[in-house]
């Protein structure tokens, strides 16, 4: 029998979302559970699975579904094992093969940073590409290399941690979440830019519209807006954020001469203050070879349903 369907699963640190996919991209339904409300995993996959039988039952049944594709933190596609994830209640567990055991049908998993390069070469901007950079800026900065068409994990699952790459250097680097120094995601995630918004407000007599806000609660989004009401700070900050990446991504092209490079998350809302800056300092940056050549490109997938689409491609392979 023809197997339409596919199951994607967007595990987050408070919620899960699992939606029903068809081949063309479509979400057909969707469900969801609180991922922090089962501190035993065999808890949290009987509830998935009892929220996953509503939708499947709705399109026909659990025969007319080829698979499930999960973006899970810290997942290892080679093991199907949860890797000491600190965010979830379970750190490290075998999930493909318990969701695979419960439902009947095969599992995979990767983290989520594949699971959007995966979503964009079946579904979205990059469909068509074999050589590709996936660079996800939400509150970190994760990523998913493309190489020949396939997605690269290197020899233990974990290749492609480019958000903790080393972005800057010396005495004055900021310190990153994951404990090293310099890390591109303390500089151009959506934290990156209400850090750098706090820096430069502190340090400068500037007017700003910023600073009618509490320094200790500006957003990603603060800045936006008062960048598109003209505001110099503002636009100061975006440069400074878009330059920071942008030379992040020379280095980026140096390794793996992609086709493109695709900007998924909030901070890409931003629109052109964040990918001006960003093309100009990848392009000042990379050798000449490259210059002009690599492509700038922001998602096209839906945000709404874009991490179920990504995880669900994996379910199709």
């Amino acid at each position: 029998m023809e197997k339409p369907y596919v199951l994607g699963l967007d595990m987050g640190g408070t919620n899960s979302v699992l939606g029903a996919v068809d081949a063309r991209g479509h979400v057909l339904a969707r469900t969801s559970i609180k991922t922090q409300a089962y501190a035993d995993i065999n808890d949290y996959v009987e509830a998935l699975y009892q929220e996953a039988v509503k939708i499947m039952d709705s399109l026909g049944g659990i025969e007319l579904f080829r698979g499930i594709g999960a973006g899970v933190p810290n997942g290892n596609y080679y093991t199907g094992y949860i890797q000491d994830a600190m965010n979830l209640p379970w750190q490290t567990v075998p999930f493909a093969q318990l969701v695979s055991d419960r439902f009947g049908i095969p599992c995979k998993i990767t983290n989520d940073a594949n699971a959007a390069a995966m979503g964009e070469m079946t579904y979205g901007v990059a469909r068509g590409m074999k050589n590709f950079i996936m660079i996800t800026l939400g509150t970190g900065v994760g990523s998913g290399i493309v190489i020949d068409g396939k997605v690269v994990y290197g020899h233990d699952g974990f290749a492609g941690e480019l958000g903790h790459t080393c972005a800057v250097r010396g005495e004055l680097a900021r310190p990153c979440n994951c404990g090293k120094v310099g890390c591109l995601e303390a500089y151009a995630s959506a934290t990156g830019v209400a850090r750098t918004a706090k820096e430069i407000i502190s340090s400068s007599t500037k007017e700003t519209l910023l600073r009618s806000i509490n320094i200790d609660a500006i957003t990603s989004k603060d800045v936006y807006d008062a960048a598109e009401k003209g505001d110099e700070v503002a636009k100061e900050i975006f440069d400074f954020t878009g330059t920071i990446l942008g030379q992040s991504l020379a280095d980026f092209v140096a390794f793996s001469a992609p086709e493109a490079i695709v900007l998924f998350g909030g901070l890409t809302k931003s629109g052109h203050w964040i990918k001006d800056p960003v093309e100009k300092a990848m392009n000042e940056n990379v050798l000449p070879l490259w210059r002009n050549k690599v492509k700038v490109l922001f998602s096209d997938l839906k945000e709404a349903d874009a991490a179920v689409l990504g995880a669900s491609a994996l379910a199709w392979e």
